[in-house]
């Protein structure tokens, strides 16, 4: 089954989700785009793509009962449901359209921040390319701006060179921390697991915010590549 086609415009009803059920919605909607053939999917196949090494940020080890229970939520929040498979094993299905009230390509640039977290705009542009066409940065501007005005997404830098951005389908709590420091470009919710020893929040953000800046250069330089080698 392919992926769904956005119906017509309905009154949003998104709400914040817990990390379990982002990461769940980000792989129904990353896996209707990119293996339709494999999807709608059993609990089985959202484990193995929820913990798949590639393309996750932070990796997870989630087992069959956290992802139904993250399954179970979303269902009652109308993002999900579950479908009887010709009889066989129970299959779930993403209703995102409808539930944030997106176009396809906002779905692809919603589902690459709710799989990876807050990214370089760069970085957004190559990654959510791999689900729908979004040609280059001026492509992204306009989806990001659409996305920021409606509330589904954060700027966490200023617009520019390095500029980085998020989903806005955290907690209040992981918010908060995300958005503590002022300038924390690109910073994240540390571990619950592992102490923090970094310098401190203004050398923290000074150093992301860089590192985040020379990841976009890189990118805008790939597309420079690619165009240069299609012309030639």
């Amino acid at each position: 089954m392919s992926d769904p086609t956005p119906t017509a415009p309905t009154t949003p009803k998104w709400r914040a989700l817990e990390a379990t059920q982002r990461r769940v919605l980000g792989v129904l909607i990353e896996k209707a785009k990119t293996t339709p053939a494999g999807y709608p999917m059993s609990v089985n196949a959202i484990v193995a793509g929820c913990n798949q090494k590639n393309n996750r940020d932070p990796l997870t080890e989630l087992d069959d009962i956290e992802v139904e229970r993250a399954l179970d939520g979303l269902r009652q929040l109308g993002a999900v449901s579950e479908i009887d498979w010709m009889g066989r094993v129970s299959k779930y299905k993403h209703h995102a359209y409808e539930w944030m009230g997106v176009s396809r390509a906002e779905l692809a640039v919603m589902a690459e921040l709710l799989l990876r977290g807050a990214q370089a705009m760069g970085e957004l542009r190559g990654r959510a390319a791999r689900m729908e066409p979004i040609e280059d940065l001026a492509a992204l501007k306009p989806i990001v701006a659409g996305l920021v005005e409606r509330g589904l997404m954060l700027e966490l830098s200023p617009a520019g060179r390095g500029q980085v951005v998020s989903h806005n389908l955290y907690l209040e709590p992981e918010k908060a921390q995300l958005t503590a420091a002022p300038g924390a470009a690109g910073s994240r919710p540390a571990p619950s697991h592992e102490p923090s020893h970094a310098a401190g929040p203004g050398t923290e953000a000074a150093l992301a915010a860089e590192v985040a800046a020379l990841r976009d250069e890189v990118a805008r330089l790939r597309e420079r590549v690619s165009a240069l080698e299609s012309k030639a």
